[in-house]
């Protein structure tokens, strides 16, 4: 009977572990929701991970002090805005319980991040994708 080697036993030991860490749940959401959101991400990989763009807002938000740097870079470690344009378009794909679970966790942040911003009143002008959500009609406050 022929043995696994060490070096195989351990990459694929490695390569489990890198799957079980994509399907991690997200706390302050039931099992369904959690599974609601994985079926979503194979489905519609273009929208990106939902729990990486939780943590990086809620990150975002609550690592800044009393105004939110809204900086716009490449990262999405740090770019607030477009981890809550995953989020939207992930409560808005999503089945309507799930989305209402991730919706109640959202909102929270919601609130942080409108009492940390000061509303843009030109940022309609500048183009269709800032008037489409009122996340990108905001302006830092310094």
């Amino acid at each position: 009977m022929a043995r696994k080697s060490p070096g195989t036993l351990r990459a694929q030991s490695k390569s489990a572990g890198r799957d079980a860490g994509k399907i991690r749940p997200i706390d302050g959401l039931s099992s369904r929701a959690n599974a609601a959101i994985v079926r979503l991400q194979l489905r519609h990989p273009e929208i990106g991970s939902v729990e990486t763009a939780l943590i990086g807002y809620r990150r975002a938000i609550r690592r800044s002090g009393r105004w939110l740097d809204l900086h716009y870079c490449s990262s999405p470690t740090c770019d607030p805005v477009g981890q809550r344009d995953v989020l939207g378009a992930a409560m808005r794909l999503l089945p309507r319980a799930a989305g209402r679970e991730l919706r109640r966790v959202v909102e929270a942040l919601d609130e942080e991040f409108l009492g940390k911003t000061l509303p843009d009143p030109r940022a309609a002008e500048l183009s269709v994708w800032h008037a489409q959500a009122w996340w990108r009609q905001r302006l830092r406050e310094r």
